[in-house]
């Protein structure tokens, strides 16, 4: 069984992250007491994430603040509960950190906020007027014809090998492929690794993961390879290829980005990617929420963590309103790529 199939969990649905979920020992059941819930939490953290090195936070003195906070609170506020739990874990900085609640979910909004967008539905538009579909993925022609154009919204959007061969019956006369990968939040890993193996005639080390073993903060097993796979696409492309991304490039997304980096004809434009280099599972509380975060870490072939982003090789920001800068810069990089 290849390495990839043994990380599908990068986006799971919550439906299946509650079948998977585990439940702490000490755990009461379904007790809102705000100092049961804010430990249980902070334990679970502590003990099951994987990145509590890697954010620069001292964990210790978070649970300190935070335990003070709830001793404080009344027991009969789930909201307040709620967002106080939220709150502990945005200190985490981290876009798979998420509580799940009946009424609402957290996201740790500045994760993107702070970045620039670098993504315009309307002005994309215009570079798609003429699409087709295959699968997820659509496609058009730009620059009369002589470059091809990809964009995939998301991972869980399935496609097939048949359809990227029909994809580049399309682009046969082009001399250059654009992939547009932002504002893809991630999904099914399979995927990265099919969209990816056009662009490889062998197999590779792509990175690295290793799993969480025990309670310490640096307790993981040994690091594992990943390889891309050159057989899921039989169909190659060796032309020019430039990958685009942004903030709100994501967990699957990000890896496909990762993968896309040791393909000799690829280049990566745009902004910072979102990270989430980490395998997300979910644990349940005393009260019956759900605290998704990753336990298994995930790394480029160089053994560096890809969960703060990844940097593109030529950065592009947008900035004008009647045009994609991004896709331009890359059309141009294409057009003077020999």
């Amino acid at each position: 069984m290849k390495t990839y199939l043994h990380i599908l969990f990068i986006a799971l649905p919550l439906s299946l992250c509650m079948l998977i979920s585990c439940r702490p020992k000490d755990a009461v059941a379904y007790s809102m007491d705000p100092v049961t819930n804010v430990e249980a939490l902070w334990q679970i953290i502590d003990t099951k994430y994987c990145y509590v090195e890697n954010k620069g936070v001292c964990w210790d003195a978070i649970h300190d603040e935070y335990i003070a906070r709830a001793s404080r609170m009344a027991g009969d506020d789930p909201v307040a509960l709620f967002d106080l739990c939220a709150g502990m874990l945005d200190s985490l900085h981290d876009g798979h950190v998420n509580l799940y609640s009946s009424f609402d979910i957290s996201v740790n909004r500045a994760w993107y906020d702070t970045f620039p967008t670098n993504f315009d539905a309307r002005l994309q538009a215009i570079y798609m007027q003429d699409y087709r579909i295959a699968g997820g993925l659509y496609y058009s022609l730009l620059d009369n014809g002589h470059i091809g154009y990809i964009y995939y919204s998301s991972f869980t959007n399935s496609f097939s090998a048949e359809n990227i061969n029909w994809i580049f019956r399309a682009f046969e006369d082009c001399r250059g492929l654009i992939i547009d990968v932002r504002n893809n939040g991630g999904g099914d890993l399979t995927n990265a690794y099919r969209l990816s193996s056009p662009f490889f005639t062998d197999n590779q080390v792509i990175g690295y993961w290793c799993h969480k073993v025990g309670p310490g903060h640096n307790d993981f097993s040994e690091p594992e390879p990943l390889m891309s796979d050159a057989s899921m696409v039989r169909n190659k492309w060796h032309k020019p290829v430039v990958v685009l991304c942004n903030r709100h490039t994501y967990s699957a997304a990000n890896m496909f980005v990762n993968i896309m980096r040791y393909v000799p004809q690829a280049t990566v434009m745009g902004g910072i990617t979102g990270g989430g280099g980490g395998m997300p599972l979910s644990y349940e509380l005393p009260c019956g929420w759900m605290v998704r975060f990753s336990s298994v870490r995930m790394t480029d072939r160089d053994r560096n963590d890809i969960e703060e982003g990844i940097m593109p090789d030529v950065p592009v920001t947008l900035v004008s309103t009647d045009k994609d800068d991004i896709i331009e810069a890359a059309v141009t990089w294409i057009d003077h790529t020999k």
